[in-house]
């Protein structure tokens, strides 16, 4: 295995603290320019559209307000797993680049990965719209996929096997 593309909620579940964000952005800004988070799409990247439109009333650059929210909050939500790290350090021992994709914008993911001990370990981010298939781009096509914490902890598993 040469590399593995991760989706960063394999490491951590980013969900929660970005929905919060949505909430309190609705709540701080709803005298400039209304947003009702439950509308926004699931996928992260077309609800990052819907806010730079909303950003445009008047509220301001909300990646700012996003990196700001994260760094002070993501100690609460974010936790870093044992399994995960584990993993993570398997695979780079056995000489895999390790990437890591998400549809969340690169504030959250970044700091989300700085949070859950995996920043060190990763060689490559793709953040927003396509990330995964950039991601894969760049790690060649002989990359295999952890789409969740098990399918890491599986691809950790077969490394440790071949050992």
């Amino acid at each position: 295995m040469r590399a593995v593309a991760v989706d960063l909620d394999a490491l951590g579940d980013t969900r929660k603290l970005w929905r919060d964000f949505l909430a309190d952005s609705a709540r701080r800004f709803a005298s400039i320019s209304p947003l009702d988070p439950d509308a926004l799409p699931e996928d992260r990247a077309v609800a990052a559209e819907e806010l730079d439109r909303w950003a445009e009333a008047g509220v301001g650059d909300w990646r700012v307000a996003l990196e700001r929210f994260a760094e002070d909050r993501a100690p609460v939500y974010l936790r870093p797993s044992a399994e995960a790290s584990a993993a993570l350090r398997t695979l780079t021992a056995a000489g895999a680049r390790i990437g890591v994709y998400t549809d969340a914008p690169e504030p959250l993911a970044r700091i989300a990965l700085a949070h859950l001990g995996a920043e060190r370990r990763v060689e490559a981010l793709e953040t927003g719209t396509g990330a995964r298939e950039r991601l894969l781009a760049r790690l060649g096509g002989e990359a295999e996929v952890a789409g969740t914490a098990d399918d890491l902890r599986r691809l950790a598993q077969s490394v440790s096997a071949r050992s």
